[in-house]
């Protein structure tokens, strides 16, 4: 093999900064996954939380791993990416082992008694509950630092030559830690009922625990301390990123897009659970929307690799409405459908077409975002270019624990004849009780939403047209 072809191949050979990275990142995936697909169920069912008030916390959780990491990546490029990884593992192991210890000490102090169907004896009422404010704060600082640490390892030991395989990589190791750790779910629950729901911040503690002492004994990175953007910089880009009306127009029109994807993790779960019943499985349904990017994103991108980046957008916005329709449509359909309960059927069928309009909506969406920024700037301009998930964190988990308890409440808030009549209607005898007859108006919402922002992408489209071709004519 002559040296210039051993030059274009990659091969596999990495520095162990870089292997030690992404085996990490695949703990910490495996971990936020795991915890956050059940978020809501744990806020509702441990810990006494209403729908609205644990889609409150979860929506202002997850809006600031969002919102973070560009400020967090600033800090680790003041004190070094291995200090860095050390205090954010660290806080994520207190974090995670937390929520399993405080369910432990309410039920020693009387508050709760949990076991396989929690008993809540005043925790509702009570202020105890609200000590978890704390333990997520730390969970979502130490959770801001991984992203950017992880995906700056990976630029900063690959080459020309090997980057592209590295992020490969990179990007099994996410999908990778990500489906194990939505998998772990399901069989936890089934075996242990509500307290499973407990027991995986065990599993989660233990994998950011492990996390830490391989960056503590192998990381080494030839990222130094000392480098990186100032915050008073950072925060100069954001400004001139909000005050951009194109850019801060797509972001709330793109926010539609993700108010409906959040509804992942936001109402999913507890929909499933209430209309399908205890055996539905819907960590592993949520694992759909990464098998059908991982198998659709390639292909997406080359079929409209001669289309506009807006084109693409546009395709992917238009999906979106699809895929919640599709997730209504379950309640209003009878019979098993090969061998599913109808509403789990149609909820994997709209989670796929989720996964589809991701593939058309994602890449794009950054490549325009970059082109929007100045010259040399693309960089930091992008490290906001998630806004769309800030504001859509917050008003979509908000909205799901609003319509969930209107039109798909929690069963214990029902009459003890409602929820026998429940409990009937799931084994097959009789129909639900009225309080869950249109709960599909939830997803229909959301078919609204979806709606609204493809319409809107279409106006954007030919408003910026118009605007560019102006100003290509008058030789701006």
């Amino acid at each position: 093999m002559s040296d210039s072809t051993a030059s274009q191949n990659p091969g596999w050979r990495f520095p162990r900064a870089f292997w030690t990275a992404n085996v990490v990142e695949l703990l910490e995936r495996a971990a936020w996954y795991g915890v956050f697909v059940a978020i809501t169920l744990y806020l509702s069912r441990i810990l006494g939380f209403t729908d609205i008030e644990a889609a409150t916390i979860s929506g202002v959780f997850t809006a600031g791993l969002y919102f973070l990491p560009t400020f967090a990546g600033a800090y680790a490029d003041r004190i070094g990416y291995r200090a860095a990884l050390l205090l954010a593992f660290g806080l994520l192991t207190i974090g995670y082992a937390s929520m399993w210890v405080l369910p432990t000490l309410l039920a020693a102090s009387g508050l709760v008694e949990y076991g396989r169907e929690v008993v809540f004896t005043g925790l509702e009422d009570g202020w105890q509950k609200w000590i978890f404010i704390p333990v997520m704060l730390v969970i979502m600082v130490g959770g801001s630092f991984i992203k950017s640490v992880i995906t700056g390892t990976v630029a900063r030991e690959t080459t020309a030559v090997n980057r592209a395989r590295g992020y490969s990589i990179f990007y099994a190791m996410v999908n990778v830690g990500a489906f194990s750790g939505k998998t772990l779910v399901k069989p936890l629950r089934v075996s242990m009922g509500n307290e499973g729901l407990i027991v995986l911040n065990l599993f989660a503690a233990g994998m950011t625990l492990l996390a830490f002492v391989l960056v503590l004994f192998f990381y080494r990175s030839a990222r130094s301390a000392g480098e990186g953007k100032q915050f008073s910089e950072i925060w100069r880009a954001l400004v001139a990123v909000i005050t951009r009306g194109r850019l801060i127009t797509l972001i709330i029109i793109i926010t539609g897009f993700w108010m409906v994807q959040h509804q992942l993790y936001a109402s999913m779960p507890k929909y499933i659970l209430r209309m399908v019943g205890e055996g539905a499985s819907p960590s592993w349904y949520a694992n759909v929307n990464p098998a059908v990017v991982v198998l659709t994103v390639s292909l997406v991108t080359q079929l409209m690799a001669r289309r506009t980046a807006l084109t693409s957008m546009t395709v992917g916005m238009f999906i979106m409405p699809i895929s919640a329709l599709s997730m209504a449509s379950g309640n209003m359909l009878g019979g098993e459908i090969l061998g599913m309960h109808p509403v789990a059927f149609m909820m994997v069928v709209g989670i796929a077409f989720q996964g589809l309009a991701e593939s058309f909506i994602s890449p794009r969406y950054l490549e325009y975002f970059s082109v929007q920024a100045p010259d040399g700037e693309e960089g930091l301009y992008l490290g906001f270019s998630h806004l769309h998930s800030f504001i859509s964190a917050i008003v979509g988990f908000v909205m799901s624990g609003l319509l969930l308890e209107k039109f798909c409440p929690d069963p214990k808030t029902l009459s003890p004849a409602e929820q026998a009549q429940r409990l009937e209607a799931l084994a097959g005898n009789g129909p639900m009780p009225e309080a869950y007859a249109h709960a599909h108006y939830l997803w229909f919402t959301f078919v609204g939403v979806a709606l609204v922002a493809a319409i809107a992408l279409i106006v954007f489209g030919q408003v910026t047209r118009r605007i560019d071709a102006r100003k290509a004519a008058a030789g701006e």
